[in-house]
């Protein structure tokens, strides 16, 4: 059985796809101009969530922003700023909740429509047991601008059928999370949906089906949650990596609670 949690706004309280900006301007993938125009997209999803042809206009304007970046640069990127721009966001209803799964013996999948060179390693954090995500075609170890798959709407719905398929997973059992009305068609393939801080359009859908709508709004850092590390902890840090220590503190988290 899996559980697939879409991953902004559900799972963590930004958009992925923008939560990098500042380290990708720094190391010069991205010029002023752009980022002030992806802070503006940012500014209109928080507000008012994203439609068909809002989601449309961010892909184009992704894709063609990344166009020529060098692949292995963007990952170091990601691997070496993900603690501190991604971990205080995410929710921590979303790390109960993705904990309550695992203990109960259930897969975990993030499904999202931002890159997958972002989304994996936020999933490796998060202690998933698997993901989907975009992924951009490469050539020469350069991003061409052309997308070879896009995870999202119905996009989403092949990818998680894909991984019933070769999981064994029976999706009219599964459960599904997500804000958004694009996620409509994921949320409709499961046997147990759920609406999270959903947008009005997906509120209304979810009342009139009889969906559980829940809200999550409080950010937190799982690392700020464990326990203070002895030294010996620390080094064995340095050698498995933030990755496997912030999947841990997710469980941490619910074991505290049920105490």
């Amino acid at each position: 059985m899996a559980a697939f949690f879409d991953l902004d706004k559900t799972v963590i309280a930004k958009s992925s796809a923008f939560v990098f900006s500042k380290p990708f301007f720094d190391q010069g993938l991205l010029n002023r101009r752009t980022v002030l125009e992806s802070s503006y997209a940012h500014f209109l999803f928080l507000l008012s969530g994203a439609d068909h042809d809002q989601m449309e206009r961010m892909r184009e304007h992704l894709t063609k922003m990344c166009a020529g970046w060098d692949v292995g640069q963007v990952k170091g990127i990601v691997a070496e700023t993900l603690h501190e721009l991604v971990d205080p966001l995410i929710y921590a209803e979303a790390a109960d909740l993705i904990a309550d799964h695992k203990i109960r013996g259930h897969d975990v999948v993030i499904v999202s429509a931002s890159g997958e060179e972002i989304v994996g390693p936020i999933a490796a954090a998060l202690g998933a047991t698997h993901t989907a995500a975009t992924r951009m075609v490469v050539e020469d170890g350069r991003y061409t601008g052309a997308v070879d798959f896009y995870c999202y709407g119905e996009g989403k719905v092949e990818a998680i059928q894909r991984l019933a398929a070769s999981e064994g997973y029976d999706l009219s059992r599964c459960y599904a999370y997500s804000d958004s009305i694009t996620d409509l068609p994921m949320l409709s393939a499961v046997g147990h949906p759920t609406a999270v801080n959903p947008d009005r359009n997906l509120r209304r859908e979810a009342t009139s089906r009889g969906w559980p709508v829940l809200a999550f709004s409080n950010p937190v850092s799982l690392w700020a949650r464990l326990p203070a590390p002895s030294s010996t902890t620390v080094a064995a840090t340095a050698a498995v990596g933030v990755s496997a220590v912030l999947a841990g503190a997710i469980s941490y988290r619910l074991l505290r609670r049920r105490r």
